[in-house]
């Protein structure tokens, strides 16, 4: 982030006399009180100075929210996704939901014989149809899936923040990590979900 000159001088000021009243602060820059003020307000907000009542402004450092969002922007999805659960579309919907809770999971990927997605079925999926009359023991989960093109991937170089932001959009929990193949088939590889995001996040905030 690129400061001007005026907070520049500022920021050198509080970090070699701080803690510093603002109008000491202005009183070094031949300015008045009242002139600096929006820019004092500004390096609070952004994090490099922060003020006590009654003790004046102090250097706070680099670390800002501006910082740490570029820091979560670079993060991608690779380096913090889990590994796929999976199952194939004549895998019958009871068997479906032993493994979604065997693996503690909210959604299944269903994948043909190469890994390529073929569709996704979720807790709700599966939750409408047992309490339904169908027999879940025969009924294939390829019938109550959701099929391509209608399911939201991720890919492994995107950033976590474009993910997280397209989960609020879509008002989903998770959603397949895919590689696109020669085919034009969607090939997966892992699955990313807001507990990911959320590890992910605090791991970062710690390191701040």
């Amino acid at each position: 982030m690129q400061l001007n000159d005026r907070q520049e001088r500022i920021v050198e000021i509080v970090k070699a006399h701080g803690p510093i009243t603002g109008e000491k602060v202005a009183e070094q820059l031949n300015l008045t009180r009242a002139s600096l003020r929006p820019d004092l307000a500004f390096l609070t907000q952004i994090g490099l100075l922060d003020a006590r009542p009654r003790v004046g402004y102090y250097y706070k450092g680099e670390q800002n929210p501006f910082g740490l969002m570029e820091h979560m922007a670079d993060m991608t999805v690779g380096a913090h996704q889990s590994a796929p659960v999976t199952v194939t579309e004549n895998t019958s919907v009871y068997d479906a939901i032993v493994s979604m809770f065997v693996n503690d999971v909210g959604t299944l990927f269903v994948v043909n014989d190469n890994q390529e997605l073929e569709g996704i079925s979720s807790r709700k999926d599966m939750l409408k149809i047992a309490i339904g009359k169908a027999d879940i023991n025969q009924l294939p989960i390829g019938v109550i899936m959701t099929r391509m093109p209608n399911i939201v991937v991720a890919y492994e170089d995107e950033s976590l923040w474009d993910v997280a932001e397209r989960m609020i959009a879509h008002q989903i929990d998770g959603m397949p990590v895919v590689r696109r193949m020669e085919s034009g088939k969607l090939k997966v590889v892992g699955r990313v979900t807001k507990t990911n995001i959320a590890k992910a996040f605090v791991a970062l905030g710690k390191q701040q």
